[in-house]
């Protein structure tokens, strides 16, 4: 596979908060933009609530580098499945000194019909969690608990 970039842009609006945007993302035949607000977590001095935070924004890449993976796996590998779903969540600690975020649990689950597809389904989860690239390319823990549902 050859090499890609991927382009973001921020752009600082007001105290604590600026917008987030990529060229890539935007629909020009609508003229729509896929920008989104991102701030200082409220956590810190100046932080906003109800705003995408970095710390947010690194906890979901992982979740959903999971996702995407998994998706691209079972579909590779023909698994037959309903639904998935990952909540997910970051830790944000002071480590020598530094703020890290030093782990991303995850929490997928997904629902099969077919009982005897629970150990083939929990392979494929297991090899999405190793394939992650974003997992792959960052040196926080990732832990993860798997739910598997059948649903006849």
């Amino acid at each position: 596979m050859e090499k890609h970039t991927y382009n973001v842009n921020v752009n600082w609006l007001e105290e604590r908060k600026g917008t987030m945007c990529s060229p890539e993302l935007n629909n020009n035949e609508a003229n729509e933009s896929n920008c989104i607000e991102v701030a200082t977590p409220p956590e810190f001095p100046g932080g906003m609530k109800h705003i995408w935070s970095p710390e947010h924004l690194f906890t979901a890449a992982v979740s959903s580098c999971l996702m995407t993976t998994f998706l691209a796996i079972a579909e590779f590998s023909k698994l037959e499945y309903v639904s998935f779903k990952c909540d997910s969540k970051g830790v944000l600690e002071k480590v020598n000194g530094k703020f890290v975020m030093s782990e991303v649990l995850l929490f997928p689950e997904v629902v099969i019909t077919d009982e005897s597809k629970r150990a083939r389904t929990e392979r494929i989860l297991q090899k999405a969690e190793k394939a992650c690239l974003i997992s792959n390319s960052i040196t926080s823990k990732i832990t993860m608990e798997t739910k598997i549902v059948v649903n006849n």
